[in-house]
């Protein structure tokens, strides 16, 4: 459960120059306000392309939050500082947009929270009401500085842990000073930056790929034990290994595990990490092959192994056949 305990929203429209910091927080009672907020903030919580970071040792915003944990500072100014810095770095970038900074003070399931939300103003349609001397006209016109709806992500945000100060964000690139700047990570935070729960699977399924053929076997076989793996570990654990999953896959051979413990190094994979059971289970329990002849299956990664159900035959011409064996029924979808 999500309860909001303070929020305050700062426009920092660069295009218009109408830049103004609120001296005010919002009105948490007002429903619109708590909609808005426990909405994307549930939906960016628990996106599993936000990456996980920690605070550099002479990190300025590490040292503010302290201070506003601890009671020294208040919420205003602290989300103020917040504002301050992002306007000054995001002014200096060669494409200039215009955004509503939320900062907010939040719990989940008691676990306190401090976000952080860049909402990028969207161009949308409104009406316009034209009142002449003689008639009423009604037009449809351009508006430049619509919130992100309901339904949609929001681009840019950070989430800091209020007594763990573990950090989870998604930012994007801002061409500074002729500089590709990540301005949450490098100019507010001043933090680390760990590869994603969802980047992790995609460079996992690549490296487990590259390996396999490599080395001429089945990349098939081996992503579809790599799925495996990830699901039955999912079931005791919320924490992946990519080395361990390596191993177990490539376990016949200790040069393919070497070569993939190489690649998981190269790519920036952090040696454990944190996942979404329902995501990964989501991710894992089915593989998808295409054949060169344009056929599609979508099967069971646990059915790979299972001659009852299919099995991948090397005809003696040097092509492959696929048998999917005691089907009962075929339903057209």
């Amino acid at each position: 459960m999500i309860i909001i305990n303070k929020a305050i929203l700062h426009i920092l429209d660069l295009n218009s120059g109408m830049t103004v910091f609120s001296e005010q927080e919002l009105e948490i009672k007002n429903d619109s306000v708590i909609t808005f907020l426990i909405k994307h903030i549930e939906k960016s919580y628990h996106d599993q392309n936000s990456k996980s970071g920690a605070f550099q040792s002479d990190s300025k915003f590490k040292k503010q939050l302290a201070d506003y944990i601890d009671g020294k500072l208040d919420f205003i100014n602290f989300s103020g500082m917040i504002a301050q810095t992002m306007h000054s770095a995001i002014s200096q970038a060669e494409v200039l947009d215009s955004s509503d900074l939320l900062v907010c003070d939040f719990t989940i399931d008691d676990n306190r929270f401090i976000g952080i939300l860049k909402c990028n103003n969207r161009v949308g349609f409104t009406h316009q009401v034209i009142k002449t001397a003689e008639k009423i006209k009604n037009e449809i016109i351009n508006h430049y500085a619509i919130l992100p709806n309901l339904s949609q992500k929001i681009d840019e945000y950070a989430f800091i842990g209020a007594d763990s100060f573990d950090i989870k964000f998604i930012d994007k690139k801002h061409l500074i000073n002729g500089q590709e700047t990540y301005v949450l990570p490098e100019k507010i935070l001043e933090c680390s930056s760990a590869v994603s729960p969802n980047s992790t699977i995609k460079l996992v399924k690549a490296i487990t790929r590259k390996i396999a053929e490599n080395h001429g076997q089945s990349s098939v076989a081996a992503i579809s034990k790599a799925k495996n793996y990830m699901v039955e570990h999912m079931e005791t654990s919320e924490f992946l290994d990519p080395v361990e999953l390596g191993k177990t896959v490539f376990r016949s051979s200790p040069i393919m595990q070497q070569e993939y413990v190489e690649e998981v190094k190269k790519s920036g994979i952090s040696e454990v990490v944190k996942m979404d059971r329902d995501f990964c289970v989501k991710k894992g329990k089915n593989h998808k092959i295409k054949t060169d002849t344009g056929i599609e299956i979508t099967f069971p990664v646990d059915y790979f192994e299972n001659k009852e159900y299919m099995e991948f035959v090397n005809n003696p011409d040097g092509t492959l056949s696929i048998e999917l064996k005691n089907i009962g029924k075929i339903m057209n979808k």
